[in-house]
C-alpha cells in the first residue's frame, strides 16, 4: 500500500514545486531569447541535442526529490499555465512581446543577401540555399525576401511577391554588408 501512496503523495511542498517550475519556465525564456531564434525552428543535429540536452538538465531542477505523479502533474500544468500567461500578455503587449519573442530578421531584402544578419543568426549561406530549395526556389536569386520569423522558420517570397506579404519587413534592417546572391 505504501507504494501507492508514493504513486500521489507529493514528496516536496506544493508553492516548492510551482516555484521551480517557474523559475526554470523563466531561464529558459531568456536562454532562448539570447541564444537566438533559430534554436526554435531551423534546427540542425547539433540544436536536437541541445535541446534534448537541455531537456534533461532541467528535469531534476523542477521535480526536485519528487517523483510522483502528482508532482509532474503539478509541474506540467504549472508550465502550461506559465506559456498560456506568457502568450497572453505578449498578444496583448508589443513591448512584451517583442522583448521575449523578439523582432523578425531579414536575411534578403531586394534579392539581396544581407551578410550581417545571417552572421549575426549564424546561419551559412550554403544553409540559406538549402532553406530555399526547401521552399522550392532553385536558387536565390528567384528569392526576393528571406526573413527570420520569430518562431525560427524563415520566410521566403519571390521576386513579385515579397512586399505584398511584408511591406514593413524592408525598413525594419537595412542590409549593410550585402552581398549578390548565388
Amino acid at each position: 500500500m505504501s507504494g501507492w501512496h508514493d504513486i500521489w503523495h507529493l514528496q516536496v511542498s506544493l508553492g516548492e514545486k510551482v516555484l521551480r517550475a517557474l523559475i526554470v519556465y523563466v531561464v529558459l525564456i531568456v536562454a532562448l531569447r539570447v541564444f537566438g531564434k533559430r534554436e526554435l525552428g531551423q534546427t540542425n543535429t547539433f540544436d536536437f541535442i541541445v535541446l534534448m540536452m537541455v531537456a534533461n538538465a532541467v528535469q531534476n531542477g523542477i521535480i526536485g526529490e519528487d517523483n510522483s505523479v502528482t508532482g509532474a502533474i503539478v509541474g506540467a500544468v504549472v508550465l502550461f499555465g506559465a506559456n498560456w500567461i506568457v502568450r497572453a500578455v505578449a498578444y496583448r503587449s508589443s513591448l512584451f512581446s517583442r522583448a521575449t519573442e523578439g523582432t523578425p530578421t531579414t536575411l534578403m531584402s531586394k534579392g539581396r543577401v544581407d551578410a550581417q544578419a545571417l552572421r549575426q543568426e549564424l546561419i551559412s549561406l550554403p544553409a540559406l540555399r538549402a532553406i530555399a530549395r526547401g521552399q522550392g526556389y532553385e536558387n536565390l536569386g528567384e528569392v526576393r525576401e528571406a526573413i527570420l520569423e520569430v518562431d525560427g522558420t524563415v520566410s521566403m517570397f519571390g521576386q513579385a511577391e515579397a512586399t505584398k506579404y511584408h511591406p514593413d519587413y524592408g525598413s525594419q534592417t537595412k542590409p549593410q554588408n550585402s552581398t549578390q546572391p548565388t
